[in-house]
């Protein structure tokens, strides 16, 4: 293995860890607010509840990213977040920006997430487990 991969790994891990914390904090919490995401959740097929289960997964899923925290778990988990995001999204096609979304975007998400649990926390991980 090159001597750049765990570096490569820590890119990797960091970026998708802010993303998520973005995601959760930035967009659910504090942009569109759990009053438009709940129901939103709701007209997808989902309880109330779910809403808020994804923006706490995807709130320590971030941060533990991030820190390098169980890594490989924490990739594998969020994958099959994902993986559930692809299954519910399969009837709405292909492109992200269609009607209610397509599978594309979390499907990448889903692979980047499963490289990710190949490839382990990388450098810069100052919680993960050596």
């Amino acid at each position: 293995m090159p001597a750049t991969a765990p570096y490569a790994a820590a890119l990797l891990r960091i970026v998708m860890g802010a993303l998520f914390l973005a995601h959760a904090v930035w967009w659910k919490l504090l942009t569109a607010g759990m009053g438009h995401v709940v129901p939103w959740f709701v007209a997808q097929g989902y309880p109330a509840w779910f809403a808020w289960f994804v923006t706490l997964l995807e709130l320590g899923g971030g941060i533990a990213l991030v820190l390098g925290w169980r890594v490989r778990q924490v990739a594998l988990i969020l994958a099959a977040l994902m993986a559930g995001i692809v299954w519910q999204q399969l009837p709405n096609g292909w492109i992200y920006t269609a009607t209610h979304g397509g599978w594309e975007y979390p499907a990448f998400w889903m692979t980047a997430l499963i490289a990710q649990a190949g490839l382990g926390a990388g450098a810069f991980a100052p919680l993960s487990r050596r």
